[in-house]
């Protein structure tokens, strides 16, 4: 049974913010997420936290200053995921921004499926081969364990500045700097930047650094927040906590693809996704154009997503985005029947009984693709509200490797249960890294069944009943007169993410039709009961991947939008959820 209960908030607060001109459905809705002043609303570029306050930022970016003079050649080296190819593409055009179109930077994103994830010495000696060869190499949302590999570049003679948000290990690696805001010592009050948000912090400080030098003005100097739309897209993508500091990046960022003055890979993104980028919100960002920059990475290179980021022609961009797309349908395909696989796994060991008291879910098959293995875990992760960790077999490793992506849940912090086994049985765990969150992992395939039970008894240890418990927070119900298509788009126009939830409603419903989409997804006419008025006609609904029928009168946890068909806009509900609790 899931449990089912309103996000508290002030009235008091509420109020007040109301009083400061804020529409009332979000004055109540920003109180029930911690916003206490009208002055918390303001998301203005001037609102963003100081780079001095960045541990190693000022005097990394002097280096750089020094570099760029210098016309010393770098390499920046990427993750491959959305949030390290945005960062990519932050850092290649700031710099060129600031030091100049002929500034000799390059990048290169490593193979995951054959070089494994970070900066290591494999990497760098791909690095070394590159014409010219660096002499510095800046990593990208990766860097922070790589010890190894930062040894091997000093062998090379290269330096490394590591630019990351991971979670630092025991050692840091011994680069030449490092900026990460969940180092030791960094007191940067927002812990949350992704990935792009550190690098483009880095290139905010080089450029006041060389304005210091005399190179630029006030006036004259590059327009680095030109980037902004990058560091929205890979900040919503990497699931970052929307504190105020990130809700004025992304905010930034999304109005400047509304009004159309975003990168044109980006534009090309919306274009192939079918969406208006004039209505951009961080739902399209997080949900439509991020998993098709993924896509890249998943099953084939990032640089066709770093390409496409980095291109200026508008021909060049869609063409690079449609190939995209193709890849993530290819990507649907081969998840859905990984997802299929897994359940039909599950169902079994449900019928055998050894599933009963498990607190975590450990999966792998020889058939399945390393690059899907995170969004299959993230879905059973939704599913049983287990932390889940997917394996599949490891490239490269003459199939003696696993190579695995684990997904968790609110309350159990992944990578440090992950450093719990690795502490109990040394040896069992080859690497791994991560956050709190999500992480990743390569053990041997002859000890599956060992780390399954040692990661079952750290879940048991420290996940209780109360955690394991499915619980839904929403946002209360709404009034009648508040079931409209400006309601819809009010509510699309604002920041929700990680930390900062997209608002969900609650209500009891008479349901009127019902019908299968797809033979997937249920279909559902219904009409809002117990606000006193009833609504004249029913609204449309729509539950995905639901295909079991509804009660002719439920209550239900939903999404408000606005669905525009032919010209029309009109109120659509999008189910999250059915409370069972109170039904006979």
């Amino acid at each position: 049974m899931s449990l089912f209960s309103q996000r508290p908030f002030s009235d008091r607060t509420a109020h007040w913010l109301q009083q400061s001109g804020l529409h009332p459905l979000l004055a109540r809705l920003y109180a029930a997420r911690g916003l206490e002043s009208p002055e918390e609303l303001s998301l203005d570029l001037k609102q963003l936290l100081s780079p001095t306050e960045l541990k190693n930022c000022l005097s990394t970016a002097s280096l750089l200053a020094d570099i760029l003079e210098k016309n010393e050649p770098m390499l920046i080296v990427a993750d491959y995921d959305c949030d390290g190819a945005t960062a990519c593409a932050v850092g290649l055009r700031g710099l060129r921004m600031l030091g100049g179109p002929q500034t000799p930077v390059q990048f290169l994103v490593p193979n995951r499926f054959t070089m494994g994830y970070g900066l290591t010495p494999e990497v760098v000696d791909l690095a070394a081969q590159q014409i010219p060869k660096p002499k510095y190499l800046i990593t990208v949302d990766n860097g922070i364990a790589s010890e190894a590999g930062v040894d091997r570049a000093r062998e090379l003679g290269m330096e490394v500045i590591v630019t990351d948000h991971h979670l630092p290990g025991d050692h840091l690696p011994k680069a030449l700097a490092i900026i990460n805001p969940n180092q030791p010592g960094c007191n940067f009050p927002s812990k949350a930047l992704a990935g792009v948000g550190v690098m483009f912090y880095l290139l905010v400080a080089l450029r006041a650094e060389l304005r210091k030098r005399g190179k630029f003005t006030n006036e004259t100097q590059p327009k680095i927040e030109n980037l902004l739309d990058l560091v929205a897209l890979g900040t919503v993508a990497d699931v970052a906590q929307l504190d105020r500091n990130n809700r004025v990046l992304v905010s930034n960022g999304l109005k400047r693809i509304r009004a159309g003055v975003s990168q044109p890979g980006i534009q090309a993104l919306f274009q192939v996704a079918i969406r208006d980028p004039r209505k951009a919100n961080t739902f399209d960002l997080g949900f439509a154009i991020g998993p098709r920059l993924n896509a890249a990475g998943r099953l084939a290179d990032m640089s066709l997503g770093i390409r496409l980021l980095l291109s200026d022609s508008s021909d060049e961009a869609l063409g690079l985005a449609q190939e995209l797309d193709r890849i993530n349908r290819e990507r649907r395909v081969i998840e859905t029947g990984m997802q299929e696989a897994a359940l039909a796994h599950l169902a079994e060991d449900q019928l055998a009984g050894t599933m009963a008291g498990r607190n975590s879910i450990c999966l792998w098959n020889p058939e399945w693709h390393q690059g899907v293995v995170g969004i299959v875990a993230s879905r059973l992760k939704e599913r049983f509200n287990r932390p889940a960790i997917v394996f599949a077999p490891a490239d490269g490793s003459t199939g003696e490797e696993l190579r695995g992506s684990g997904r968790s849940i609110t309350g159990f912090h992944l990578r440090d249960a992950l450093d719990l086994v690795s502490k109990r049985e040394p040896g069992l765990i080859l690497k791994f890294g991560g956050h709190a969150m999500a992480a990743g992992l390569t053990i041997r395939k002859g000890d599956f069944k060992k780390f399954d039970l040692c990661f079952q008894q750290v879940a048991s240890e420290l996940l209780t009943d109360e955690l394991l418990e499915r619980r839904h927070v929403h946002d209360g119900a709404l009034e009648l007169s508040e079931f409209t298509a400006e309601t819809g788009d009010l509510l699309a126009e604002e920041i929700w993410g990680q930390g900062f939830p997209q608002p969900i409603f609650y209500g009891e419903f008479e349901i009127t039709q019902q019908s299968l989409m797809k033979e997937k997804h249920l279909r559902l006419m219904l009409r809002p009961l117990g606000s006193g008025v009833v609504a004249s006609k029913p609204f449309t609904a729509v539950w995905f991947n639901r295909t079991q029928s509804l009660p002719s009168k439920a209550k239900l946890a939903y999404r408000l939008v606005t669905d525009r068909y032919q010209g029309q806009a009109r109120v659509q509900l999008m189910i999250e959820a059915h409370d069972e609790s109170s039904e006979a």
